[in-house]
């Protein structure tokens, strides 16, 4: 089960063109292009007669054409041409459309009720246009995981010490207590540690020496949207309440998953921190950490995933999944209200 009214990221809109581009997501089978003034375009990918997918014919100017008999269908799914019965073109012969939106570098798709499409419910970047802030170019990955488990993990810090020895090396298991609480989006799980060494990853970013008070901010949004936060800043100057000092480091991973179907997720990202906007050498440093980690977890998480499909004995729960199961708890309960209407 999927919850379909609101917008999923469908890809990078660089990724999308004069091209006739067949995708799937929370099991829906779609095909992509771009009209040629740049418009997106998503249709079911599939003819309405015999169901050839169209992404196997031809896109003929703003027109896709089947490959089988060559009805034509125009960005809004209508028909438009019959070839072999060309006064006569059915009228059940649409395909449904899906709206699109450009935003942020990506191509947005709203999978449910199109009457309910508002672009400005599209998930908020803060700072995106900001000048003085840097990106990441991001990435992209598939895995053979339920996307709720990729959720989970995005979820919990105490992975960290065991799975990504390589890439971010440092410890998920402080003393400092997590805090979980819900907001009105997600759930979010976070604590601030103070005085203590920046780790490794963030050690040659920030801007001072000496130790840190830093912040570990987990926070997964509805449907499957993950904002990892990590402040740093010198010691006695973090706190939920205090305001950044001159030397603040911010960086937030933003993290999009996509369902593909039950079993396969896929999974865009990128990193924006609040300095050295024009530093490639940092971009590049950040999003190779990122995706060396993400490799981790995909190792991982695929495991679980078949192993959570075919256990022979029950699974137990421990306290670091609470933040987890509160935030499935309130997409169960999301999903349940849009099918009850």
């Amino acid at each position: 089960m999927f919850l379909r009214n609101c917008w999923y990221v469908a890809g990078w809109s660089r990724d999308f063109g004069r091209s006739l581009k067949p995708e799937t997501y929370l099991g829906e089978r779609i095909v992509f292009y771009r009209l040629e003034d740049g418009t997106p375009v998503a249709l079911e990918n599939a003819c309405p007669h015999r169901k050839l997918p169209l992404s196997d014919g031809n896109l003929r100017g703003e027109f896709v054409e089947c490959g089988y008999h060559g009805l034509t269908f125009d960005h809004t799914g209508a028909c438009v041409a019959a070839p072999t019965q060309r006064e006569n073109i059915p009228h059940r012969a649409v395909v449904k459309s899906y709206p699109v939106v450009d935003r942020y570098r990506f191509l947005w798709i709203w999978m449910g009720d199109p009457a309910l499409a508002d672009p400005d419910r599209i998930f908020l970047v803060e700072n995106f246009d900001n000048p003085d802030w840097g990106k990441t170019d991001g990435g992209v990955l598939d895995i053979d995981c339920n996307y709720l488990w990729v959720c989970d993990n995005l979820l919990d810090p105490s992975h960290v010490a065991w799975v990504h020895v390589t890439s971010f090396a440092g410890a998920g298991t402080e003393k400092e207590p997590l805090d979980i609480r819900k907001t009105h989006r997600g759930v979010v799980v976070s604590r601030w540690i103070g005085d203590r060494p920046p780790s490794p990853y963030y050690a040659g970013l920030v801007n001072f020496s000496g130790n840190c008070d830093r912040l570990q901010h987990y926070e997964m949004c509805l449907p499957a949207i993950g904002l990892n936060k990590s402040i740093y800043t010198p010691v006695g100057t973090g706190g939920y309440d205090r305001e950044p000092v001159d030397v603040t480091f911010i960086n937030i991973s933003y993290n999009f998953m996509t369902p593909i179907d039950d079993d396969r997720t896929r999974y865009f990202w990128f990193q924006h921190r609040n300095s050295d906007p024009d530093n490639r050498e940092i971009s590049e440093f950040m999003n190779e950490g990122a995706r060396t980690a993400f490799e981790e977890d995909r190792a991982v998480l695929e495991k679980v995933h078949l192993g959570m499909k075919q256990m022979k004995t029950p699974n137990i729960d421990l306290g670091l999944d609470a933040g987890a199961k509160q935030f499935r708890m309130m997409l169960d309960r999301a999903i349940e209200a849009e099918n009850a209407r």
